[in-house]
């Protein structure tokens, strides 16, 4: 029996077109497919050390490839992190994206609402200078300001799982500093 060996230098020369065909079709969203194939490539680069040569390398690939898959859609089905806070109340267009403001009669509004609106706004900034300066400015781009992955990927030289990773801790941390801090 012959033993496969890796050759990462030609991953994407031989088998980037075959992982996207694979992908596309499961995933139906161009840019998550892109996005997954380079997370399998990492994925593989860090994994070189347990291939042991009895697949094929672009049978390896599909396996992590097809993990990657079960996670994405785990994510997207996921009710965490499907809340997220925006605050926008320096827009003199709008009075905020806040749920209670569009599911509500903005009009039907107590003065007691408006004021724990405020509170609660006031809470998640404060909460926000608790996170670490890096995770609150990640936390902020994309959650607030509502910039694409890519450019925070690229700004801040991560990937976008560790995008994820940041943002879920930020919110986790945040859930837990307004828990501790404004709902007792």
């Amino acid at each position: 029996m012959i033993l496969e060996t890796l050759n990462p230098e030609k991953w994407v020369d031989n088998y980037a077109d075959y992982l996207y065909n694979y992908t596309i079709v499961r995933v139906n969203d161009p840019i998550a497919t892109q996005d997954l194939i380079s997370e399998t490539f990492l994925a593989g680069l860090k994994a070189q050390k347990n291939f042991k040569g009895e697949a094929t390398e672009r049978t390896w690939l599909i396996s992590i490839l097809k993990r990657k898959i079960i996670d994405h859609y785990r994510k997207s089905n996921s009710t965490k992190g499907k809340a997220e806070i925006k605050i926008s109340y320096h827009n003199p267009d709008s009075e905020g994206d806040w749920l209670e403001e569009n599911a509500a009669d903005p009009f039907d509004k107590t003065a007691e609402d408006q004021i724990e609106n405020e509170e609660l706004r006031l809470a998640i900034l404060e909460c926000l200078e608790t996170l670490d300066t890096r995770q609150a400015e990640i936390f902020k781009m994309k959650t607030i300001d509502e910039i694409d992955t890519d450019v925070i990927c690229k700004e801040f030289n991560i990937t976008p799982s560790n995008l994820w990773v940041i943002i879920h801790r930020a919110r986790k941390s945040l859930m837990e500093c307004l828990e501790k801090n404004w709902l007792n």
